[in-house]
C-alpha cells in the first residue's frame, strides 16, 4: 500500500512539473521572429529591409538570397546555403565596417551577383582593388563567375529608413 501512494505522489508531482513549465496560451507569447522591437533609453536605426516585417516579402521587401535550388528537385540546397554563408563572412570581412546594409546574393544560371551598400571611406583605387579581389577569390573559390554589383553613400544615416 506504501509503494503505491508513493508511486502515485511522483506522478502527481511530475504532472504537477510538466504543467508548470508547459504554456499553450496565446498570451504568454510575446515574442515575434524578424521584428524590431523598440527598446529602451535607446533609439534603433533600421534600414528599409529591417523595418518591413518578414510577412512582407516579395510585395515591400525581396529575399536576401536568390537561387532556385532549394525548389523540390533543385541540385545542390545545402551547398547553397553554406556557400551564401561563406559569401557573407568574406564580404563582411573584406569590406570590414563598409557595409552600409545587408549582403543580397543572387544566383543567375551560372553567375552569382552580390550587391550591397558601401561606404565611401576608402579612396577609389582601395575600392577598385577590394572589388577585383573579391570577384576573383570568390570566382576561383565557387568555381563561377562572380559579379560585385556596389553602390557607394557617404553617410550610414543614408541608407535609414525609419527610426524606433
Amino acid at each position: 500500500m506504501n509503494l503505491i501512494t508513493n508511486m502515485r505522489l511522483t506522478l502527481i508531482k511530475q504532472d504537477a512539473i510538466t504543467k508548470r513549465f508547459l504554456h499553450v496560451s496565446g498570451i504568454l507569447n510575446k515574442t515575434q521572429a524578424g521584428r524590431y522591437r523598440p527598446k529602451a533609453k535607446q533609439l534603433q536605426p533600421l534600414t528599409y529591409e529591417m523595418a518591413n516585417p518578414p510577412h512582407y516579402i516579395c510585395a515591400r521587401k525581396s529575399w536576401n538570397s536568390w537561387n532556385t535550388s532549394n525548389i523540390k528537385g533543385g541540385n545542390r540546397p545545402a551547398e547553397t546555403v553554406v556557400e551564401d554563408l561563406f559569401i557573407r563572412n568574406f564580404m563582411e570581412g573584406t569590406w570590414h565596417a563598409l557595409c552600409a546594409s545587408e549582403i543580397i546574393i543572387k544566383r543567375q544560371h551560372n553567375m552569382i551577383r552580390i550587391s550591397s551598400i558601401i561606404l565611401r571611406k576608402l579612396p577609389a583605387y582601395k575600392m577598385y582593388f577590394l572589388l577585383g579581389y573579391s570577384e576573383h577569390l570568390l570566382s576561383y573559390w565557387l568555381h563561377c563567375p562572380v559579379k560585385l554589383e556596389l553602390v557607394t553613400t557617404q553617410n550610414k544615416e543614408d541608407v535609414i529608413y525609419k527610426i524606433i
